[in-house]
């Protein structure tokens, strides 16, 4: 895939978080794939969508930028949305490391955020 090609798909990527629809998610990635966020368990990507979809009726995900990282790419993302059950608004930014297979889907990626400044958002609604 071309950095263009690459850069295109991230925009798409990030519009398909948005849509509130974990299918237009795990378009993006083989059959079967999965995500590790934060160097957890590796979840079915459908699971991790259905999970944050819910959790943030109203997310936007924007992408950030594109950074190579030898044979990966590092997706960077912000996430903005009010958490249903608590009604704090959160604001968290990270990536995901991505593995792209020759037909041009995810193969792996392997999430990362910084979890303490979520869980603090989730807790503290003076943000």
């Amino acid at each position: 895939m071309t950095s263009d090609e690459l850069e295109k798909f991230a925009r798409s990527y990030a519009k398909a978080w948005c849509s509130r629809d974990p299918n237009k998610v795990v378009a993006f990635y083989v059959k079967d794939a999965s995500i590790s966020v934060n160097d957890g368990a590796a979840t079915p990507i459908a699971e991790v969508a259905q999970s944050f979809m819910g959790d943030f009726p109203d997310m936007i995900v924007s992408f950030d930028k594109l950074e190579p990282r030898g044979d990966r790419a590092a997706f960077h993302w912000t996430l903005t949305g009010t958490h249903a059950e608590t009604g704090n608004r959160v604001r968290i930014s990270g990536y995901e490391l991505w593995k792209i297979d020759n037909g041009g889907l995810i193969a792996e990626s392997k999430g990362h955020f910084d979890a303490a400044d979520y869980e603090r958002q989730l807790r503290d609604n003076n943000n």
